[in-house]
């Protein structure tokens, strides 16, 4: 099968790519940045484009799929060119489906924790050799690709994600998937930039729960109020499986989960880890593998990829990274940082990096997030405004927004690493929250 992405360079795109190079397809691409790690495994595979931009000659009437990527613009040049010829053109998510629509299709939706109980499943199913086909939204240990796709595994686990679907496919991209088994995890109202208010974030988590397959199967957060008021709500005929937080308890800085086969240590921490745990271990029932099976495994879980990632410092210092950066999300996580390290004088660094976190309107959801913490320091780029087309936004609106006075507020990065410096990090610990890098700070020095 010959398939051409446009866009192939991003991080979802890439694997994909790989995933169907591995899996025998003709893959070609075009794009005009590519940055690393992508290049690189691209380049490994021998499908990076031999030059960056879009070449119309490419799209030839012998392909028989366009798969398009969110990053090209609906007046892309190859996108046209495929128009044209009548290609058959996919957004990612669709072609997902096309690949899994013979499969039992597992579906992780939520605006939080969908990463890390995407990852813990995936985590146990290895353990235990179960071979299932996969798309993840970061990278695993043991694991060389995000997406794993063939012809005889009988699952496929994806991460499903609230977000468009492609420039010209509007759609949500967990709409596509019709799962068979789903979980959602939890609604806080996120991507304002899209969804401009809350009741059009929530209609798509109610599109996505009545897309479940007849007589399928839903494992469903009952702590959260509005996954629990869509549930409800629901009108088509599906199992309801709802799951809380289970109890543990931390001594000497280690976690352990209170089963009925006594207390299991583990490697991660925090009250919504645990809870994403438990959304896991149900997920994992409904695949075939017990509780016995499931907490021998869990228990080697150390993590997705910036997700409470513990990073190794020169001076072994406590340090933590987190992609953390919508409101719930950070609060979880501070919630869980200050459990966890009670002893210590703890430091939590946040950067508003996204056009939802640096909105006005969209900060007040920020309100008391960073509460708790004996030094709190938030930082974003007024370049970064600029490029998103944003108005200024004063430090004195930050503290306001967070209703933390407190708060030390960086608008450039040569302050924000001025200050890093002054800091001994061999003391105390350091929470890190970004979908971006703070500027090019070095967390390892």
């Amino acid at each position: 099968m010959n398939t051409h992405f446009i866009a192939i360079g991003g991080s979802a795109m890439h694997n994909l790519a790989i995933a169907l190079k591995d899996k025998g397809y003709h893959v070609t691409g075009s794009d005009d940045a590519i940055f690393e790690p992508s290049k690189s495994r691209l380049e490994i595979k021998g499908i990076l484009p031999p030059e960056m931009g879009w070449f119309p000659d490419k799209i030839t009437p012998n392909i028989d799929a366009v798969i398009l990527g969110m990053h090209a613009h609906q007046d892309n040049p190859e996108l046209a060119k495929a128009k044209e010829l009548g290609l058959k053109i996919y957004s990612y998510p669709e072609f997902l489906y096309e690949q899994s629509k013979n499969k039992t299709r597992v579906v992780i939706a939520g605006s939080h924790g969908k990463t890390t109980i995407t990852s813990m499943i995936l985590h146990v199913l290895n353990f235990h050799q179960k071979d299932v086909d996969f798309m993840v939204g970061a990278q695993l240990e043991d694991f060389d690709c995000m997406v794993k796709l063939t012809q005889d595994n009988d699952f496929m686990v994806l991460e499903g994600d609230e977000y468009l679907s492609s420039p010209i496919d509007l759609r949500s991209k967990f709409l596509l998937y019709q799962p068979n088994i789903a979980l959602l995890s939890g609604i806080a109202w996120d991507h304002i930039n899209v969804f401009k208010t809350f009741d059009d974030y929530i209609e798509q988590f109610k599109k996505f729960v009545a897309s479940i397959t007849p007589g399928g199967v839903l494992v469903y957060n009952e702590e959260d109020t509005e996954v629990v008021k869509v549930v409800d709500a629901a009108e088509n005929y599906f199992r309801k499986i709802p799951y809380k937080t289970p109890e543990y308890e931390i001594n000497n800085d280690q976690v352990y989960l209170k089963t009925e086969m006594g207390d299991i240590p583990l490697s991660i921490f925090g009250a919504h880890n645990l809870l994403n745990l438990e959304g896991a271990r149900h997920i994992c029932q409904q695949l075939g593998i017990m509780d016995e099976s499931f907490y021998e495994a869990i228990m080697s879980f150390k993590g997705a990829s910036k997700r409470l990632e513990k990073v190794e410092r020169e001076d072994k210092g406590i340090l933590y990274k987190d992609f953390a950066h919508a409101p719930s999300k950070v609060k979880a996580t501070v919630k869980a940082f200050k459990e966890q390290f009670k002893k210590e004088k703890t430091y939590g660094f946040l950067e508003l990096h996204t056009y939802s976190s640096l909105n006005p309107i969209f900060l007040e959801q920020y309100d008391h997030a960073m509460d708790g913490l004996d030094e709190a320091i938030v930082f974003y780029s007024e370049d970064a405004l600029k490029i998103k087309r944003m108005e200024p936004i004063s430090p004195e609106l930050i503290q306001e927004k967070f209703k933390n006075n407190h708060l030390k507020v960086f608008t450039k990065a040569e302050d924000l690493h001025a200050y890093w410096n002054t800091l001994d990090k061999a003391t105390g610990a350091y929470l890190m929250m970004s979908s971006g890098n703070f500027g090019g700070l070095d967390l390892t020095k």
